[in-house]
């Protein structure tokens, strides 16, 4: 990096380390409008917050933020052209100082856990939580420390024992294939002719397939394949 950038990270953390007026600077990003407008005016007056800017395009939030410093980056997970995990690691690489709060629909673990490796963010939490709730998490990640919502949570403990109870099963990436064309109601003849494999090694594949899953129907195999993100 040269030398101006650092010498411009360092001004840019000073400035944010002495919040403005007390108050805790907030920049958002969202491709919907409408929950913006819901977020600037849930927290429109508040004492502790003020708005450095807001955007539904993500590919101008570097840009606004190396002109207008903030405390916390309240980013969406899911947008067109820049994702959300692609623009937090962009955000913590050049402006080191910035907290990042995800804010989405999803709090699908793979996706939660993504943002947490990949992009090191502060804070994961629903678009369903109270004013209350987001007022907490704002705090606690401007303070320095962590937020995830209890659902949040909930679903990376239940995504951690899918992986668990997967690595115990150990399927195969062939036996995977074949639970795949299973759920879509193929017949041993009808998988075989898809894998170029004989029937009686599908049939051999099948019953170890459910040996391993612990299950004794398709429907309890399909049921197994969704709970574990097989399929």
């Amino acid at each position: 990096m040269a030398a101006t950038d650092q010498t411009h990270i360092l001004m840019y953390i000073t400035t944010t380390t002495n919040m403005k007026n007390g108050k805790i600077t907030l920049a958002l990003v969202d491709d919907h409008q409408i929950v913006i407008d819901g977020l600037m005016s849930l927290l429109k007056g508040h004492e502790k917050f003020r708005f450095a800017f807001a955007t539904t395009n993500p590919a101008e939030v570097m840009e606004k933020i190396e002109q207008t410093p903030v405390d916390v980056l309240l980013t969406d997970v899911m947008m067109p052209g820049l994702p959300g995990n692609q623009l937090a690691r962009k955000v913590r690489e050049h402006f080191p100082a910035v907290k990042i709060l995800a804010l989405s629909m999803s709090g699908q673990g793979d996706l939660v856990n993504e943002m947490i490796n990949d992009s090191n963010i502060s804070g994961y939490v629903l678009k369903n939580i109270g004013k209350q709730e987001l007022i907490n998490a704002l705090e606690k990640i401007a303070g320095g420390g962590i937020y995830f919502s209890d659902e949040v949570l909930d679903e990376l403990k239940r995504t951690s024992n899918r992986k668990k109870k997967n690595e115990e099963a150990h399927l195969t990436g062939r036996e995977v294939e074949i639970t795949r064309l299973i759920e879509k109601e193929y017949n041993n003849k009808q998988i075989a002719e898809s894998l170029f494999i004989s029937e009686r090694t599908v049939e051999t594949h099948r019953k170890n397939i459910f040996r391993k899953t612990n299950t004794n129907s398709v429907i309890g195999l399909v049921k197994y394949a969704y709970e574990h993100r097989l399929i």
